[in-house]
Formats: structure tokens, C-alpha cells, sequence
């Protein structure tokens, strides 16, 4: 199925590695320039030298998206690059270590609900604006079955929840500017250096152990399974969707 993202001008936050990095890699094989925004420049520099070599349009923009000023200040130069923005994914996100609600410190909380939730309302703040001045756009959150089920991580949690409800709201009141706005809500996901792949390195029986009784398909999901939802969502194919959260978790979300 094509897509219709040829030449489209896609903005992707936390894009260095991961998740991130599998949505920024599959909209550049779709056709589109995208440009790539984490704080990393190390990593964030090595993710887009690797599409340019292959001849994929990206471009990297450095900034630490969890301050108001940092993520505003990536969305314009974004479109500074690329002259203009058509599609923005907030992908942004962590739990920052933080715990129950009755543990967590205020530091935690803050960090983390600036992280996930605020960072995802700035860029969007930003994007919308240039949105509404091209007569339309489409914006994608990423989310977690976290925000949708139970999670020990109180703080975690509950930003993902708001990110999930802000994604709602903003799909009814853009609608009218021909913007769309969706979620998705990824379940455990297993890539290369990510926290699961840590885990299953430390502890490999309480990994084998929640394959068992947590994932009914007895894996956990991959990157590009998550990607394939972003784009799909993003694209024109899915003009009339707005205001879903799509969960793509496998159905972990129901064995909790």
C-alpha cells in the first residue's frame, strides 16, 4: 500500500535509537525528509549519517525537549530545514526510575511528567502553529499501555495517561484546522540497548518468566511492529482517524 509520504516533512522526537529511530527509518523509506530530535548528539549524529547514507533525506536537530524553550526551539529549526512540517511524532519519554505514588519524590514527578507529558504539549504547541499556517498536518503521540493499565511507576503512568487524553482533545479541537491527532500505546518492547534488553541480560529466568504469564504470544514486540503503527497512522491512508490510541502490545495489555 503506498502511503502518500513522498516528500511529506515529518518531524520525529526521541529519534536516536529505538522506537524512535525505527518510525524516523521507516518514514524515510516511505519517501519523506524527516528530521530526527533527541539530546544525544553522539547517537542522534550517528542515526542520521546512517539514513543519509543510504541515500534517505534526514537531518538532526540536538535539543533536550523536556524544557519549553528546548522543544519549541527543535520544532522551528525543523522547519527551518525542511520548510515546513507536515507530520510530527512525540515520542519523547522515559520513567526515569520512579516509583509508587507514595514514593515518588516532587523532583521525580516533575521530571518525569516534563519528560512525557509537557515535552509532547510544547513540540505539539509549536507544530500546530506552522500546522494551521499550511492548512493542515498530522500529529502522532507515543504512549504506553502503562497510561492505559495498571503500572508500578506511578509517575510514568500517569504522564502517559495525559498523553493519551491531551491526544483526544487536541483531535477534537484541530479538527477544524485539518490537523489529526492519534496515539499509540506500545506494550514491552525488546530492541538493542533498551531497558528490556538490559533486564534480559541481568535477570534471564524473570524474563523467560514474563514471557510465559505476561506476553500471550510469548515475545515481546519489535520496534518496526510500533513503527508500522506510527506511519500508518500519519499517513493519508488513515484520513479519517483521529482521537484513537491504538494499543499494539500484543495483547499484553489484557493478561495483566
Amino acid at each position: 500500500m503506498d502511503l502518500n509520504l513522498t516528500s511529506k516533512r515529518v518531524v520525529v522526537v526521541g529519534a536516536s535509537r529505538g522506537i524512535g529511530l525505527a518510525i524516523a527509518t521507516l518514514f524515510c523509506e516511505e519517501g519523506a525528509e524527516v528530521t530526527l530530535v533527541a539530546r544525544g548528539r553522539e547517537a542522534l549524529d550517528a542515526a542520521t549519517a546512517a539514513l543519509t547514507g543510504r541515500g534517505l533525506r534526514a537531518h538532526a536537530v540536538a535539543a533536550d525537549v523536556s524544557v519549553e524553550a528546548g522543544a519549541r526551539a527543535a520544532v522551528a529549526e525543523a522547519v527551518s530545514l525542511m520548510g515546513g512540517l507536515d507530520v510530527l511524532v512525540n515520542n519523547a519519554g522515559g520513567s526515569l526510575g520512579s516509583r509508587r505514588f507514595d514514593e515518588a519524590t516532587g523532583t521525580e514527578w516533575s521530571a518525569v511528567l516534563d519528560l512525557n507529558l509537557m515535552a509532547t504539549v510544547w513540540a505539539s504547541q509549536a507544530a500546530v502553529t506552522q500546522m494551521k499556517q499550511q492548512g493542515g498536518g498530522a500529529i502522532v503521540h507515543v504512549s504506553s499501555i502503562c497510561g492505559r493499565e495498571y503500572c508500578t511507576t506511578s509517575p510514568y503512568m500517569t504522564a502517559k495517561a495525559g498523553v493519551i487524553a491531551l491526544g483526544k482533545e487536541m483531535a477534537v479541537s484541530l479538527a477544524r484546522h485539518n490537523i489529526r491527532v492519534n496515539t499509540v500505546a506500545p506494550g514491552s518492547i525488546l530492541f538493542d540497548g533498551g531497558s528490556w534488553d538490559r533486564r534480559a541480560q541481568s535477570d534471564p529466568a524473570r524474563i523467560e518468566k514474563m514471557k510465559r504469564e505476561e506476553l500471550p504470544f510469548g515475545r515481546f514486540g519489535t520496534v518496526t511492529e510500533v513503527a508500522n503503527a506510527v506511519v500508518f497512522l500519519a499517513s493519508s491512508r488513515a484520513s479519517w482517524v483521529t482521537g484513537a490510541c491504538l494499543t499494539v502490545d500484543g495483547a499484553q495489555g489484557r493478561a495483566l
